[in-house]
C-alpha cells in the first residue's frame, strides 16, 4: 500500500508540474512584444495584417480562451502548425524526436561507461596522483562550454587528424542515422563531456562514503578480498544516487544536445527549436518546450521509483 500511495503521489506531482509548465511557457509567449504576429510578418507589417494574422490564427481572442483551446488541442495531440515549415507540429516533432532520444541516449551512456569507473577509481585512490589528474580533468570538462568544447573535437579529431566528419549523420530516419556511425563519434563525445565530469565527482563521493561503512570493515576482517567488497556491495549502494542524477540531468542532456545538434548539423529536435527560434515560429518552440518538459519530469518520475525500488526507504521520505 505504501508502495501504491508513493506511485500516486509522484504521478499527481508530475502531472501538476506539467500542466504548470504549460501555462508559464504559454503567458511567457503571448508577453513578447508585439506577440506572434509581429514575429512572423516582421517589424514592417501594417496594424491591417498583423489583426489580419491575429484573426486567422485565433489570437485576437483573449488569453484564457486561447490557453484552454491551446490546452484542449495538446491533449488531442494536436500541437499546431508550423508558421515557417507550414507541416503540423506533431509531424515535425515525431520525425525529429527519435533522431534526438538517440543522441542524448548515446551520450548518456558514454558518460557512464566512462565515469562510473573513473569516479571509481578515484575513490579507491583518493589523494593520489591518478585521482588529482582525473579531477583537474573532469573540472576542466565542466567548465568548457559544450560548444567549445565541441569546436575542439572538429578542430583536432575532423579538420586536423581527419579521423571523423565534421558534420552529424544527415539521414531522415532512425535507422539512417545509426548507419553512419563515424559521424556520430564527434557529436556524442561533445554531448557527454559535461555528464562525465558531473557523474564521475558523483561516483567518487558516494563510493568514498559506502567505503567508510561498517560492513566494509566488517567484510575486511573477515578476510574477504577488497575487488570482492568494491565489485559486490560498494559498487551497488554508489551507484543508488547515481540512478536519481540520471533522471534529473535530463533538461541539462537536452540543452547541450540542443547546442550539439546546432553546432554539427543533426537533424533532430534540437535543430528544429534552433530554427524556430530564429524565425519566431511559436508553435514549434511551444511544442519543442512541452516535450523537453514532459521528459524532464518523466525523467525524475522514473529516477524516484527506481531509487524506491533499490532503496525502500525513499518511500517514507517522499
Amino acid at each position: 500500500m505504501t508502495s501504491f500511495w508513493f506511485v500516486f503521489r509522484r504521478l499527481v506531482q508530475a502531472v501538476t508540474v506539467i500542466f504548470f509548465v504549460t501555462v508559464v511557457v504559454f503567458l511567457l509567449l503571448d508577453a513578447l512584444p508585439g506577440g506572434p504576429a509581429r514575429g512572423i510578418l516582421g517589424p514592417d507589417a501594417t496594424e491591417q495584417q498583423i489583426a489580419a494574422f491575429n484573426a486567422s490564427q485565433g489570437l485576437d481572442q483573449p488569453a484564457v480562451v486561447r490557453y484552454v483551446l491551446y490546452l484542449g488541442r495538446t491533449l488531442s495531440g494536436d500541437l499546431g502548425v508550423s508558421y515557417g515549415l507550414n507541416a503540423p507540429v506533431t509531424e515535425l516533432l515525431a520525425e525529429r524526436l527519435p533522431k534526438t532520444l538517440v543522441l542524448t541516449t548515446l551520450a548518456a551512456l558514454v558518460a557512464l561507461v566512462i565515469a562510473v569507473p573513473l569516479g571509481l577509481l578515484q575513490a579507491v585512490r583518493q589523494n593520489r596522483l591518478v585521482d588529482y589528474i582525473a579531477t583537474v580533468v573532469t573540472f576542466v570538462l565542466y567548465a568548457t562550454p559544450v560548444f567549445f568544447f565541441g569546436l575542439i573535437l572538429i578542430i583536432a579529431f575532423s579538420q586536423a587528424a581527419r579521423w571523423f566528419p565534421s558534420q552529424a549523420p544527415q539521414g531522415q530516419t532512425v535507422g539512417d542515422v545509426l548507419a553512419e556511425p563515424q559521424a556520430l563519434v564527434l557529436p556524442v563525445l561533445a554531448g557527454a563531456a559535461g555528464l562525465i565530469a558531473v557523474f564521475s565527482r558523483y561516483t567518487r563521493s558516494a563510493t568514498l562514503e559506502n567505503l567508510s561503512e561498517d560492513y566494509v570493515r566488517t567484510a575486511l576482517a573477515t578476510g574477504t578480498p577488497y575487488p570482492r567488497i568494491i565489485r559486490q556491495h560498494v559498487l551497488r549502494n554508489s551507484l543508488t544516487p547515481l540512478i536519481a542524477m540520471l533522471g534529473y540531468q535530463i533538461p541539462v542532456l537536452f540543452g547541450g544536445t540542443l547546442v550539439v545538434e546546432q553546432l554539427f548539423n543533426y537533424p533532430g529536435m534540437g535543430l528544429l527549436f534552433w530554427n524556430a527560434a530564429q524565425s519566431s515560429d511559436y508553435p514549434v518552440l511551444l511544442g519543442c518546450v512541452l516535450i523537453i518538459a514532459i521528459a524532464t519530469v518523466l525523467g525524475s518520475l522514473l529516477a524516484d521509483l527506481a531509487q524506491s525500488v533499490i532503496d525502500p526507504r525513499v518511500r517514507s521520505t517522499r
